[in-house]
């Protein structure tokens, strides 16, 4: 499995309307949450968050949030915010863009936010275009955990996140089924570690 854990400068540079990271003088970071709400994962990083008085964006699938209400309003309920990850996590480069868009619309119905994050980073010009139109903000990110990926260890997700991020960065974990038993580790050590560091948790807006 091939993924990049730093985003490339050039990368960035590619889709220059999107955002990757909020540069930042001050000692913040940004944690994101693609997938969810999962009825045993996010409570768990809910419960981790509080710990650590720390604040999250959760980039939910419209369907995850019929299926799992009451752990979404959770989310609301303990001052995180939410944002739109598509309905059924769909793929940008593999879906028609009338469908594409309409997925969007759809999960649009239970996720009020402005904040999108396409499924794999995978989004064409045209999408990109059509969303901005329309009042979205795009939202990628900086660094990569990787917890989705079974060849690694926990502790090598661990220094995925600690030995990349930097003020300002955007971090992806998953409060998903498959990530849950590396990301349950790297994100109580991910958020020890900063916070020892004097870093703040903030929400992307």
């Amino acid at each position: 499995m091939f993924y990049l854990v730093k985003t490339p400068w050039f990368l960035k540079k590619m889709y220059p309307s999107c955002i990757w990271d909020i540069p930042s003088e001050e000692k913040k970071i940004y944690i994101t949450f693609d997938d969810g709400p999962h009825p045993v994962a996010t409570p768990f990083v809910l419960d981790e968050l509080k710990k650590h008085n720390a604040r999250a964006t959760f980039f939910c699938i419209g369907k995850n949030v019929v299926a799992y209400p009451e752990i979404y309003k959770r989310i609301l309920l303990e001052g995180h915010c939410t944002a739109n990850h598509t309905q059924n996590h769909v793929n940008g480069w593999k879906t028609n863009d009338k469908e594409y868009l309409r997925n969007i619309e759809q999960a649009e119905k239970y996720i009020d936010s402005n904040l999108f994050r396409p499924p794999y980073g995978r989004i064409n010009s045209f999408q990109i275009s059509c969303l901005k139109k329309k009042g979205f903000k795009i939202i990628m990110w900086d660094v990569l955990s990787g917890d989705f990926d079974e060849s690694i260890s926990p502790d090598q997700c661990t220094l995925n996140v600690i030995g990349n991020a930097k003020q300002g960065s955007i971090i992806v974990f998953h409060d998903s089924e498959k990530a849950f038993s590396r990301m349950s580790i790297a994100l109580s050590k991910a958020l020890q570690f900063f916070v020892e560091k004097g870093y703040n948790f903030e929400m992307v807006k």
